[in-house]
């Protein structure tokens, strides 16, 4: 399948990029008063609200500084399940990045945006069959493995098609083996049972893997937490997952190619919160580094690394109308066009995001502001207490670092009220990348049966 691009359309909206630093200091779309360097109401008259707004140049920047912080031996692998958007994709994928997929859905998204399959590596639970036979066919550089009955799954894939496919074999923690429980405390628990093999197992598979002539086994993979800020739990980290590798390697008897540790790598979403230190990230990787090179066992070991968030969350805003406003008992609410049917993130994890409103009141002083949507729902709040300018009627309310798990990752069918469209900016330039959809649309997809 052709691959996709961005190129001009009518629908471009040619803006001199901003040239000032983040209010914030940080890197992201909001600048000033402006996302991604456009005026917030020439993208809402423009595209309509709510709306998606994705700045590429902090995609881009956000790349340079984790590949600046990174040793050479390490790889990156784009965590497609934070934005799967296909011109995300894409971009990413001219810019070098692998990409971390988790279903067959995933795997026809990234073929489709151009990236060669052999930067490609398929992880997650639940693999049907076609989405392994889908793999094989496909030649990625890896496939994970989470389970026994899967590896033969996938033993029996591989022979019918004649193929030898290379995989990785997940464990449910990094600490089984050399690694310890103390060297990854921090991290969390991804879940009892539904993630990777426990030790036994793994160890097991790895005997397995070896013996057959339809697998290849490059290592270990171990993700065991999201939205990590701590420079020294992420190498601690890292460096129990090659433990673990070496330990697996030395007893089934092959070759430590990869060890892939997840992504984790985390994005401050309170203005209390402070970046991710990626000088300090790149001190201690580089201190690991030097550990695996003298190691004869690891010193052609390769460490990959599956950032999603990172690289998109501060890249993305949700920009919506102000409908309606009530002000009682000393409280402001402000009624939104989209809520949780559009941004499920706040209700779903508790974790609040930053918010910001435009309009005639926006430097009025900061008062606590409830940003709700139209849902007939108690549940429908996307900011409780929000600092902010007390938004009017007719304002626009930013809500930012949605560019990860904010689009995909929501209810859109939950009171049939439009998709809100996604747009990309780049160079202060905004094109349409994903239409608004209509409820029109899945409504004349439905039938009434003909008894």
């Amino acid at each position: 399948m052709t691959p996709v691009r961005l190129s001009p359309s009518a629908s471009a909206v040619p803006v001199t990029p901003a040239t000032d630093p983040p209010v914030t200091g940080r890197n992201e779309i909001l600048r000033g008063d402006l996302l991604g360097g456009i005026e917030p109401e020439t993208l809402a008259e423009e595209f309509g609200t709510p709306l998606y707004v994705y700045d590429f140049d902090v995609m881009d920047a956000q790349v340079q500084a984790l590949r600046g912080a990174l040793p050479r031996r390490f790889d990156v692998a784009y965590a497609v399940k934070a934005n799967p958007a296909l011109a995300v994709v894409a971009h990413l994928g001219s810019m070098g990045l692998g990409m971390d997929i988790a279903s067959g859905g995933e795997l026809d998204l990234v073929s489709r945006a151009g990236v060669p399959t052999e930067r490609v590596i398929f992880t997650g639970p639940g693999k049907r069959d076609n989405e392994l036979a889908a793999a094989v066919r496909a030649g990625l550089r890896a496939v994970t493995v989470e389970s026994i009955s899967e590896l033969e799954r996938l033993v029996r894939a591989s022979a019918g098609a004649g193929r030898r496919t290379p995989i990785l074999l997940r464990a449910a923690s990094a600490s089984a083996g050399e690694a310890s429980a103390e060297r990854v405390r921090g991290i969390g628990d991804e879940g009892a049972g539904k993630f990777g093999m426990d030790e036994a197992s793994l160890r097991e598979a790895a005997r397995r893997a070896v013996r057959s002539p339809h697998l290849q086994l490059l290592g270990v993979h171990a993700f065991t937490a999201s939205n990590v800020l701590e420079p020294a739990a992420l190498v601690e980290h890292a460096r129990g997952v090659v433990a673990l590798g070496r330990s697996l390697a030395r007893e089934a008897g092959f070759d430590l190619r990869l060890a892939d540790v997840g992504g984790g790598l985390g994005i401050p979403y309170g203005d209390e919160e402070n970046s991710l230190d990626l000088h300090q990230l790149g001190v201690r990787l580089r201190r690991l580094d030097d550990e695996l090179g003298a190691d004869a066992n690891t010193r052609s070991t390769r460490i990959l690394v599956e950032p999603g968030r990172f690289l998109v969350g501060p890249a993305g805003a949700f920009l919506a109308r102000v409908i309606d406003r009530k002000d009682a008992e000393g409280r402001t609410t402000a009624i939104l066009h989209g809520g949780i049917n559009n941004l499920l993130r706040p209700v779903l994890v508790g974790q609040q995001h930053r918010a910001r409103s435009f309009g005639n009141d926006d430097r009025s002083a900061p008062v606590p502001v409830t940003l709700a949507g139209p849902l007939c729902s108690g549940l429908d709040i996307v900011g409780s207490g929000r600092p902010m300018a007390p938004p009017a009627i007719g304002d626009l309310v930013a809500l930012l670092d949605v560019g990860a798990y904010g689009f995909t990752e929501s209810m859109p069918l939950f009171l049939s009220h439009p998709v809100p469209a996604e747009v990309a900016i780049r160079a202060g330039r905004a094109q349409l990348i994903r239409p608004r959809i209509d409820p029109s649309t899945w409504l004349e997809s439905q039938r009434i049966p003909d008894w």
